[in-house]
């Protein structure tokens, strides 16, 4: 006679009970959702992109949900040619840390993958900027939010666009409406490219 006995840890997880864990985990720990994004000139750009990614979804408290398609950017504040062109990206995240938390860890990330804040508009092997977080306002000068510059900037609407079609930057309006004001001149979708959602 065949033994009927199962492990239970090899079995799929039905759809009722995940629902069922984020619906409590959403109770229990309030998270946010946040907007970063991301951009790199130097090295292996799209390395450094995916690495990022990585080590954000490594956070304790923070989740990544969606990640953006690529685009390349001409750099933006400086004279044409005078640097290698960008790649961007847009990663949307629930998290519980606060904003000053996850602020130390887009730093924490930046510092890992060696960048140098040398000059303004300078290249860089990796910038993780928070555009975003919940429907917070705030002039405070460490952290201002939402990005004081991203609603003009087509490097962050485009992708941002891409990956949720009904954004609203805070205080701006819809993400839509600001990316067909600015227009996308400079930036040219990389179709070719792909970041992974974390497992």
């Amino acid at each position: 006679m065949k033994a009927t006995h199962s492990d239970p840890t090899v079995q799929p997880v039905p759809a009722s009970v995940v629902e069922t864990v984020d619906a409590a985990d959403t109770t229990l720990s309030n998270p946010r959702w946040a907007v970063l994004a991301l951009g790199a000139n130097l090295g292996n750009r799209l390395e450094t992109l995916q690495g990022a990614v990585d080590a954000l979804a490594d956070t304790p408290g923070l989740r990544v949900k969606a990640v953006s398609p690529v685009y390349e950017t001409e750099p933006w504040g400086v004279d044409p040619g005078s640097q290698p062109s960008y790649f961007n990206a847009v990663a949307l995240v629930k998290t519980t840390l606060p904003p000053s938390s996850l602020l130390e860890r887009a730093h924490a990330v930046e510092e890992a993958f060696h960048r140098v804040r040398e000059e303004r508009w300078g290249p860089r092997t990796i910038d993780v900027d928070i555009v975003a977080y919940a429907d917070v306002v705030s002039d405070d000068p460490v952290l201002t939010l939402p990005h004081p510059r991203a609603h003009r900037r087509a490097f962050v609407l485009a992708p941002w666009h891409d990956v949720d079609p009904e954004a609203q930057l805070p205080g701006h309006g819809p993400v839509a409406g600001l990316l067909s004001a600015v227009g996308d001149e400079g930036v040219t979708l990389r179709t070719d490219l792909e970041l992974r959602l974390p497992e």
